[in-house]
């Protein structure tokens, strides 16, 4: 939970050390549960038959939310302890979901326009902004910055800006490559919200009074910053804490650097996205917290049904009378001879229908495809009759649910790429390479249609947009046709 700084009150250190130790105690362990959810990963924890109570070399993180039954491996303590252990199952509802919502979102690449009025200007903007942008990932990293915001629920971008770089640049502002310089000097950094800690304006909960990024460093024993640590420690806690016209360098506790910034001297360089907006909230909304309950409540019911199959679906023989019965295996042609008239084979077992259990796991999915808004038609899978999708209208109503969720969170996503641009514009006017007004570093993002369309129908929809005035170049741009190499009649 972010505080807001009050600097008249505390000095910004101490301030700050309040804060990562209250997020390191209390925020990040929880984050770490979402992503855990999520990720699912293998965790070794031996060798077959060590540690795990289902005897395998693994263990799954979503095996946490399974109840003690299975965990401990018997029921109760009284049990004798040769009984087999518990059959576990976990299927991870969450990650695909999370996925496709991703897809639909960021499957194709945005475009980004600029709103100045003077053409030139406009086409040179757009330019920069697409080389600063595609230089820091691109694609690949607009769809990682939805994953962090789908699992945490929000993420923060920093731009860092390599200052020397940047003056170097600016000192020869009319060379033919001040502005490619310019812009290699910029990039776009993703903070995940388990390192990124806010101090927020005591004034506006939306606009931060600093911000301060940790991380993990590896330092050489050699290195005079590592005679502070411990002996055969070789790690080094790393803490930036940026505010407005400044940058604090930490390692560990002690002040290693302190630097003015001349670029963005009045504002934090760090951008807040909201997965899905929370009012008057630091923090947005995630998709995997809500999800949680369900997934536990159905890797808890296949688990029981998997025992269920394990028990019934292989016959049992009670033999009375036989000696040596356990000592050879029951197959067919097996003979066993015995004098004793009482002696008797009795057969039971074998796998049973449970109506029941079936239809509670098919609720359990339903549920989670309502609080989601995925189903899994959306992964392409079809389980049931749901009518003719032969057009794409068809499909879109049938996913309406998801692409009026892409649409909301599109605006929340948009919007921080728009503030980002904006700063790296102020950045470039600020150094001299690019000069814009205010107004001109106004952006509009052009978003790819989730749902592929006919090309009869894009024809006749670029069509019909040319027919009221749209520029030839904008209809060409957003068929994904280059507009240099080809020209509408």
């Amino acid at each position: 939970m972010p505080h807001r700084l009050d600097a008249g009150n505390h000095a910004p250190d101490q301030s700050f050390r309040r804060l990562i130790d209250e997020h390191e105690r209390h925020t990040r362990p929880r984050l770490e549960r979402l992503w855990n959810y999520y990720r699912n990963a293998l965790e070794p924890v031996g060798s077959p038959g060590g540690l795990h109570p289902a005897g395998r070399w693994y263990r799954l993180a979503q095996e946490a939310g399974l109840p003690a039954r299975f965990t401990h491996g018997r029921a109760e303590p009284s049990l004798d302890d040769r009984r087999p252990p518990r059959e576990i199952v976990v299927e991870n509802d969450i990650a695909w979901r999370i996925h496709a919502m991703i897809d639909f979102m960021f499957g194709r690449a945005v475009r980004l326009r600029s709103a100045a009025d003077d053409p030139d200007l406009r086409e040179t903007i757009n330019h920069a902004l697409e080389r600063a942008w595609d230089a820091s990932g691109g694609i690949t990293l607009l769809q990682d910055v939805a994953l962090l915001g789908h699992v945490y629920g929000y993420v923060d971008l920093l731009l860092r800006i390599d200052e020397p770089a940047l003056a170097l640049a600016a000192a020869h502002p009319s060379a033919s490559d001040a502005l490619d310089r310019a812009l290699r000097a910029l990039r776009v950094e993703i903070i995940e919200p388990t390192r990124g800690i806010p101090a927020l304006d005591p004034h506006d909960y939306r606009a931060f009074a600093a911000y301060a990024v940790r991380a993990a460093r590896r330092v050489h024993p050699d290195d005079d910053r590592s005679r502070h640590k411990r002996e055969g420690d070789h790690f080094v806690r790393v803490t930036e804490i940026f505010s407005p016209g400044a940058l604090s360098l930490y390692h560990d506790d002690r002040l290693v650097r302190r630097t003015r910034t001349r670029y963005l001297s009045r504002a934090v360089p760090v951008v807040h996205i909201q997965n899905i907006a929370q009012p008057f909230r630091y923090e947005g909304l995630g998709e995997v917290e809500p999800l949680i309950p369900l997934q536990d409540e159905l890797n808890t019911r296949l688990s029981d049904r998997a025992n269920r199959v394990t028990l019934q679906s292989f016959k049992m023989y009670l033999a009375k009378g036989i000696e040596g019965f356990d000592r050879f295996p029951v197959g067919p042609g097996q003979i066993w001879l015995t004098d004793n008239p009482e002696a008797s084979i009795q057969a039971f077992g074998a796998d049973a229908d449970s109506p029941g259990e079936s239809a509670h796991i098919l609720e359990i999915r339903e549920a989670l495809d309502k609080i989601s808004g995925v189903p899994p038609l959306a992964a392409g899978v079809v389980r049931a009759k749901i009518g003719n999708l032969t057009s794409a209208n068809a499909l879109r109503v049938t996913l309406m649910g998801l692409i009026t969720r892409t649409q909301r969170k599109r605006l929340n996503y948009g919007r921080g790429i728009q503030e980002l641009s904006r700063l790296m514009l102020e950045a470039l006017d600020a150094a001299g390479i690019l000069r814009t007004r205010p107004d001109d570093r106004r952006i509009r993002i052009e978003w790819p249609d989730p749902i592929p369309l006919d090309p009869r129908d894009m024809a006749q929809a670029a069509r019909a947009r040319l027919d009221a005035g749209v520029p030839d170049e904008q209809v060409l741009a957003e068929l994904g046709v280059d507009p240099q190499s080809t020209a509408l009649d």
